[in-house]
């Protein structure tokens, strides 16, 4: 590797953990103004997004720019290929956590409604996936990326019961039907956030190993 290129992918790295960090927030705080009807937090989200969008960009012009001037190979390609995925990913997490403060605004301007499902374990769940999914880049550790791949199917399970909980619901509370119908969409929002997780741990075992574990379940037990 020579020194400019050493230089630039360093520069890239700092970039990814920038959004990293701003991804992991957003969600955190979706998720507190959905539990404290929280609009001005709501709104804070929403605004950041902005933020997200253009480090996304940037992250991927730069990508492009090292494989142009640089041509990497082996490991040093495998990072570049690694950094567009996640970043693709993390923009992905950026806008699912909009969508769950744009619930959030909705929910606080109506009555107060029970949740019908744990919405407490699955946020946990998801946010727990997300940040050891993280960590797993920046510590280059295979172990948490399985850990978080092995997770998924949980959350998948969560959200299924979700449906049929809320399916419920809406039977024995029909008043409350629209403000459970956006509790639903919650619900798949954080299913989704822990599949994007899920796709960084993967890519993160890509760039480590140099071998794809996508859709073979069998290779989260290594």
């Amino acid at each position: 590797m020579t020194v400019h290129m050493k230089r630039e992918i360093e520069k890239l790295k700092q970039m990814l953990m920038s959004l990293c960090e701003i991804a992991e927030v957003n969600l955190r705080q979706a998720v507190k103004s959905i539990k404290q009807r929280d609009t001005k937090l709501a709104e804070k989200v929403i605004e950041a997004d902005i933020e997200v969008d253009h480090t996304e960009v940037e992250i991927e012009e730069e990508c492009l720019k090292i494989l142009a001037l640089y041509q990497p190979v082996a490991i040093d390609l495998r990072f570049i290929i690694t950094v567009l995925k996640i970043n693709n990913d993390l923009e992905r997490i950026g806008d699912l956590a909009v969508n769950l403060a744009e619930h959030s605004i909705f929910l606080a301007g109506q009555d107060k409604v029970e949740l019908p499902f744990d919405f407490d374990s699955m946020t946990e769940k998801t946010e727990s996936m997300l940040r050891k999914s993280l960590d797993s880049l920046v510590n280059m550790n295979t172990k948490l990326a399985y850990e978080v791949c092995a997770a998924d199917d949980e959350i998948d399970a969560m959200d299924r019961n979700t449906h049929l909980k809320v399916r419920n619901a809406t039977h024995t509370h029909p008043q409350q039907i629209e403000c459970l119908i956006h509790l639903l969409s919650a619900s798949g929002h954080l299913e989704r956030i822990a599949d994007h997780a899920t796709n960084i741990a993967e890519d993160v075992i890509y760039m480590i190993e140099g071998r794809i574990v996508r859709h073979k379940a069998e290779d989260y037990k290594s």
